[in-house]
């Protein structure tokens, strides 16, 4: 899924950029419904010496070409024409890729022109491989027969002929998440609500993005049609491949699975942060019903629930997830209350720069007691697009402070920053409530006194997003649990495709998500999406796939998380650092992720321009090609091309 941007100094509002040159994981520690978790050498004869140096030399040589090479792997838009529609015909973009449908023509010849174009398939340096994402859209495999739906047999052999026909080496993107492709199938599936993930107040409707419709496709019944039809295409697919030859089947280097995977909201482009209203998926039936049997798994008997939570419930039947804000709806009981901070976390964040240090380092007090130290080093795209000369998008900072531990009362935050020299600059103060469920009027509570602070300075931009002044706060456990349970169902949903893959001749092949990384975009509310148990790779029958847009892409932020995660080896379905570079820079991010486990990074690219003058199409503004300037997009693909025939070490 293309970057979604948000707008300077607000989580997600369309106010006017707030850029200020003066300064001015979450678990709770809830253990009645927490689950238990997890030479020294002499100085030698200088030509002795030489023979030492040479032989580490040699050692270290063999090192770099034994390591895997990273595999760069464009998805590239217009992998359903062929040469037989690359003269300028009149034909619509429909119509030429039903000619080559009918033709059974691949894209094949495409491929490699447009590839060789960016480089050879192995670069000089034996560093990197540059082969393909096949993008294989589920949905799409099914034509209308009569009144029932049938697979295109055509389609799918087209799938594994392009395999035959192109020599490079390829990732399969078996495609089908929210985001329409635009098959005939999608509007009659459309008509079942039971196919829609639910919010409290009914079906999801149909939103949209940039120029594509969202269906809110369900992935809390594995019983739905949506489902169904998803399994019988990917069966076919999976089979078709698997008759390969094993010397194409050898090209295949891996297998991303479904797209980015995660829960619902309204207003999907714009509505990813805490200003807009909580509705989130998902409350079908089949969701309750199983966040009901989740529960009785968990505690056992109702009474051990109602300990956990200090509640009331007769049944497990009676439960039903949290669904009402306290603040604007009548509650039967407490733990009907949700919002975004309800499960026990409140969320510190904003941004900071400081051109004499870098990061700049952000320190967090609570009532004058030092309860965080962070980097500012976080992507936020939108102050780089507001401030270029920062050079980055990396000053983003958060910290995500649990507060279900903490007493009632009216808690004092100070915000400051660590100028180089050791000095410390005041950047805000916020008074908040945490509030008991009883709502009765929350005390001031105690201070100590704060480290000595300096004036604010030009040198130092920055800005605290969140949280308000005198914003109150709420903990309810049974949101917690809630929220555990959603995590669960995304990480479900992709292990079940991921299994049925596995069952084939592609066991052997790594499997992988191909996920959105919330936390890394510091404005963000985590709890919507509920992806966190889905980006721990290697607990189930996939790797870890995870798409890495702006200041992720490049900075500190994603390795961190990588190394603290769990996770050995990963997958970059997507990918794209949003700014220019130097070639050095480019190059030291590449070997940075190779180094770190990366075994492809794949990217948005296009066929050959010629093939594509057949009527109008959307266009991907991340394209990585000479002739797009966004984002630094052309200066992307020059360095991938150096990057493929330089010859000398690029270790630097």
């Amino acid at each position: 899924m293309p970057f979604r941007n948000e707008p300077v100094g607000s989580a997600r509002t369309r106010k006017q950029p707030r850029v200020f040159m003066k300064t001015t994981g979450t678990q709770v520690d809830t253990t009645m419904i927490a689950r238990d978790r997890r030479m020294s050498t002499r100085r030698a004869p200088a030509h002795a010496l030489c023979l030492v140096i040479g032989l580490i030399a040699a050692a270290l040589a063999r090192d770099v070409a034994t390591q895997e090479r990273l595999l760069f792997a464009p998805m590239l838009h217009g992998t359903d024409l062929c040469e037989a529609v690359g003269k300028p015909e009149g034909l619509s973009y429909k119509e030429s890729t039903d000619r080559c449908a009918r033709l059974e023509q691949t894209a094949a010849p495409l491929i490699e022109s447009s590839l060789s174009v960016m480089g050879p398939a192995a670069s000089n340096n034996g560093r990197y491989e540059l082969g393909y994402t096949l993008k294989v859209p589920l949905l799409d495999l099914y034509m209308q027969s009569g009144a029932d739906w049938i697979l295109d047999a055509r389609k799918i052999r087209r799938i594994t002929a392009t395999i035959r026909q192109t020599r490079r080496p390829v990732v399969l993107y078996i495609y089908s998440n929210h985001f329409e492709v635009r098959a005939p199938i999608e509007k009659w599936l459309a008509t079942d609500a039971t196919n829609f993930a639910h919010s409290v107040q009914g079906p999801m409707p149909v939103d949209t993005y940039l120029e594509y419709r969202v269906y809110p496709w369900t992935f809390a019944d594995l019983n739905a049609s949506i489902t169904r039809y998803r399994e019988r295409a990917l069966d076919a697919v999976v089979s078709e491949v698997c008759r390969l030859r094993d010397s194409d089947l050898r090209k295949v280097r891996g297998m991303t699975l479904l797209g980015e995977v995660h829960h619902y909201y309204p207003d999907f482009q714009k509505a990813m942060g805490f200003d807009a209203p909580y509705l989130i998926s998902d409350y079908s039936p089949a969701s309750v019903a199983g966040f009901r049997a989740f529960l009785k798994s968990r505690f056992g008997s109702i009474d051990s629930l109602n300990r956990a939570l200090g509640s009331d419930f007769v049944s497990f039947d009676a439960v039903s997830p949290p669904s009402k804000d306290i603040r604007k709806q009548r509650l039967e009981r407490f733990v009907e209350h949700i919002d975004p901070f309800a499960h026990g976390v409140l969320p510190v964040f904003g941004w900071a720069h400081d051109a004499r240090r870098t990061p700049l380092w952000i320190r967090i007090y609570r009532n004058g007691e030092l309860v965080a130290r962070v980097p500012a080093a976080l992507g936020r795209q939108d102050v780089l697009e507001a401030k270029p000369q920062f050079g980055t998008s990396n000053v983003g900072w958060r910290f995500d402070l649990p507060f279900a531990q903490l007493p009632a009362g009216i808690h004092q935050l100070d915000i400051l920053a660590e100028r180089r020299d050791g000095t410390l600059v005041s950047l805000a103060t916020r008074r908040v409530s945490i509030m008991d469920r009883d709502q009765r009027t929350p005390q001031r509570l105690p201070l100590k006194p704060l480290p000595h602070t300096v004036p604010a300075s030009d040198e130092v931009a920055a800005w605290v997003d969140h949280p308000p002044d005198a914003a109150s706060f709420f903990f309810n456990p049974l949101a917690l649990l809630w929220q555990e349970y959603r995590n669960w169902q995304v990480a479900k949903y992709i292990d079940h495709f991921a299994k049925r893959a596995r069952h084939s001749c592609l066991k052997e092949k790594p499997i992988y998500s191909h996920q959105i990384a919330p936390f890394l975009n510091p404005t963000w509310d985590t709890t919507k999406f509920a992806t966190d148990a889905s980006l721990k790779g290697g607990a189930g029958a996939y790797r870890l796939g995870i798409n890495l847009y702006g200041g992720a892409a490049y900075g500190d932020s994603f390795f961190d998380w990588l190394r603290a995660s769990g996770n050995r080896s990963y997958a970059v379905p997507e990918f794209h650092p949003m700014r220019a570079m130097s070639l050095d820079e480019y190059r030291a991010m590449f070997e940075r992720h190779r180094s770190n486990g990366a075994h492809f990074i794949s990217f948005f690219g296009d066929i050959s321009p010629e093939h594509l003058k057949a009527g109008p199409q959307y266009r991907n503004e991340f394209s990585v090609e000479s002739t797009n300037p966004k984002h630094g997009s052309d200066i992307f693909f020059s360095a991938l091309q150096r990057l493929m025939t330089e010859r000398e070490s690029a270790d630097k």
